[in-house]
């Protein structure tokens, strides 16, 4: 019997790799999407195999309709049924609304909120037996982060999204999001900038990659859940 399949995008690295790593860990067959992290696809791919689950990696540009047309070809090439997708690949443009320049507004809104709407048509698809949509929202989704505009907008409008989703979809796939607050330092803080921020935050430190992870396991097990964003922010919801 074929084992279920589960496809990440973004999963080379960071919250992505933990995710699919999970669901490998899960039984799943993992199809690894990646755009520019080579190296980390490859290494995280051959972690998948070590727990002794099939892993494909597969580059594409989630903005180009044509390539996901070539990333969902590779998924049916599996032969096996689409269980779970995580939406987790995501740019984040810093700006000042003032003078953000367009393409900086259209890369997040094209890759963080257009993109897991066309996968997500390309999965439902796929899921004629059940399945699982997860996004990776934010807790900027709920802040006013004026140096961040078009990635706070994005993820906004992806939480939206997930509750149209759940709704058009049910009730054979269920459709949730998760929202991280602080997990892991981003190249656009200095180590001082992200001590600042842990220190604001009602439980003093950020989370561990297995406390975000752990609410994807939660999605999966309790299939009375649909059209919920969990947020693991440590408070950080409450500032």
């Amino acid at each position: 019997m074929k084992q279920p399949l589960a496809l990440v995008t973004g999963g080379a690295q960071r919250l992505g790799k933990a995710f699919a790593l999970t669901l490998a860990r899960m039984g799943y067959s993992i199809v690894l999407h990646y755009r520019h992290s080579v190296a980390e696809a490859e290494k995280t791919a051959k972690e998948i195999r070590a727990l002794g689950m099939d892993c494909v990696e597969i580059r594409a540009d989630l903005t180009i309709s044509e390539k996901l047309d070539f990333l969902f070809g590779m998924v049916d090439e599996f032969h096996a049924p689409l269980k779970v997708l995580v939406n987790s690949a995501a740019v984040m443009p810093a700006g000042n609304p003032r003078d953000l320049e367009l393409r900086d507004w259209d890369s997040a809104l094209d890759l963080n909120l257009r993109a897991p709407f066309l996968l997500a048509q390309q999965a439902a698809k796929r899921m004629t037996g059940g399945g699982l949509i997860v996004n990776v929202s934010d807790v900027a989704a709920q802040k006013a982060w004026s140096r961040y505009p078009s990635y706070a907008v994005s993820k906004a409008g992806l939480e939206s999204l997930t509750k149209i989703l759940a709704r058009a979809l049910a009730p054979t796939i269920r459709v949730n999001a998760i929202a991280p607050g602080l997990v892991l330092p981003s190249d656009v803080v200095t180590e001082e900038q992200w001590q600042q921020l842990v220190e604001r935050l009602p439980l003093k430190r950020p989370a561990t990659l297995d406390e975000i992870t752990s609410a994807l396991q939660f999605l999966i097990n309790n299939e009375y859940i649909t059209g919920q964003t969990i947020v693991v922010d440590g408070g950080y919801s409450l500032l």
